[in-house]
């Protein structure tokens, strides 16, 4: 029996740059799925249902920007945007509208892979949790289900910032350290990234309606970390 190959979307407007991702991603094993317009990776997206999107930001009519956003209004698949080299702007705009990742242009077939290969090493790669269910005021995690709600109400988290809420919940009371976070999460080539981390901080409260200056689930120690309270 053939083992199954993952399936890839790879998005961009420039005819070179995509057969040379899906040429690269080949290599690695992957099915490669490809589109070369923000409209023909919907299309494509809702029919062929990828385990991953990678995403370039500059397209013209619907930019990287837009189709990120709007696989989010119906999917939490990991999304990688492929930015401009130093326009960390880019970066960080796309992480706040959903992205998992980035991977800056010019990248090395090595570096593509890797990248690709370590969100969905995240994504399967779930730690078993010491309890089924965690509460904390009015946030719960169910762990078997994967599923988080505040007052009841279920948020719509991406896999990354499920896998932030669940390593921060599970060691509660205790502060873990930026370097923690990004290693036990994104894993330890992404150590020394910290905007990384403050980005996806900042979605991630913003989801659990936490007050950045007074929160109430995921607590700042200045210089030291992070920290969620212990349940009573």
């Amino acid at each position: 029996m053939t083992s199954r190959k993952t399936p890839v979307l790879v998005v961009d407007d420039d005819v070179r740059m995509l057969r040379m991702m899906k040429r690269m991603l080949e290599l690695e094993g992957f099915q490669v799925l490809v589109a070369g317009n923000g409209e023909a990776a919907l299309k494509t997206f809702e029919k062929d249902s990828p385990d991953l999107v990678l995403l370039d930001i500059m397209m013209p009519d619907m930019d990287g920007y837009a189709v990120c956003q709007h696989i989010r209004e119906f999917s939490q698949v990991p999304i990688i945007m492929v930015t401009a080299r130093g326009d960390d702007k880019e970066k960080v705009e796309g992480l706040n509208i959903g992205a998992d990742d980035y991977v800056t242009k010019p990248f090395s077939a090595g570096e593509l892979a890797a990248r690709v290969k370590a969100v969905l090493r995240r994504i399967s790669s779930q730690d078993k949790p010491p309890e089924a269910v965690f509460h904390l005021k009015d946030l719960t995690i169910d762990f078997t289900s994967h599923r988080v709600t505040v007052e009841g109400q279920e948020l719509k988290l991406t896999s990354t910032e499920y896998r932030l809420l669940s390593y921060i919940c599970r060691n509660a009371g205790r502060v873990v350290t930026p370097d923690q976070l990004l290693d036990k999460v994104w894993g330890e080539e992404y150590i020394g990234a910290p905007h990384l981390l403050q980005v996806n901080i900042a979605r991630l409260r913003k989801k659990l309606g936490d007050d950045a200056k007074n929160p109430a689930y995921i607590l700042t120690r200045p210089g030291i970390g992070y920290i969620m309270p212990r349940p009573s």
